[in-house]
């Protein structure tokens, strides 16, 4: 069975906001390792469309290594967008779903292949309310901005977790890496 990872980058004070937190080479190649290491990436809409500014890197490398190979890991990696509003998707290996479907998804855990990653903050809360994240890891950078998008807008349920182990960055981001406990 392969796991569902929730994988994203958040201020101290919770807040999704890409704008707000720098990603140096050492997160970049974090990044570009768990890419490599996945058999898929969900995101929802806004954050597929966000991340498509990858493409760009893709055709035209910044020439930083680092940068490059995360643009390179995210362009192969298979992608599922969900959307109820994008007519069609271009980006190559990435499908477009209109809903979620639980018992789809439950199925897809079961096969054989590698962890699947979720990076959207929509798609995490909507997939943490129907229990089926397996992990979550979430970057913590050392910045508080007082506003924007929580991570955990949406959740309908408590989720209780347990820590299982942390990753520091020089930069000082720490990665920590959560189980969900039974409810």
């Amino acid at each position: 069975m392969r796991k569902l990872i929730a994988a994203m980058n958040m201020t101290l004070d919770g807040f999704c906001d890409h704008t707000a937190m720098g990603a140096d080479d050492e997160i970049h190649r974090h990044y570009c390792e768990l890419l490599l290491d996945a058999g898929a990436v969900i995101y929802g809409r806004k954050t597929f469309q966000l991340m498509e500014y990858w493409r760009t890197v893709v055709k035209n490398p910044t020439g930083n290594t680092a940068t490059d190979d995360f643009a390179a890991a995210i362009d192969e990696v298979q992608k599922i967008v969900y959307s109820r509003t994008l007519e069609s998707v271009d980006w190559r290996n990435t499908e477009l779903k209109r809903e979620i479907d639980k018992e789809e998804l439950l199925d897809l855990k079961q096969q054989a292949g590698k962890d699947m990653f979720v990076g959207s903050p929509s798609m995490i809360d909507q997939l943490g309310n129907l229990a089926l994240i397996d992990e979550y890891q979430l970057g913590i950078h050392p910045v508080v901005i007082g506003t924007g998008l929580p991570l955990f807008k949406n959740i309908s349920d408590r989720i209780d977790l347990k820590l299982q182990k942390t990753k520091t960055f020089g930069s000082g981001v720490v990665i920590h890496y959560y189980e969900p406990t039974k409810r």
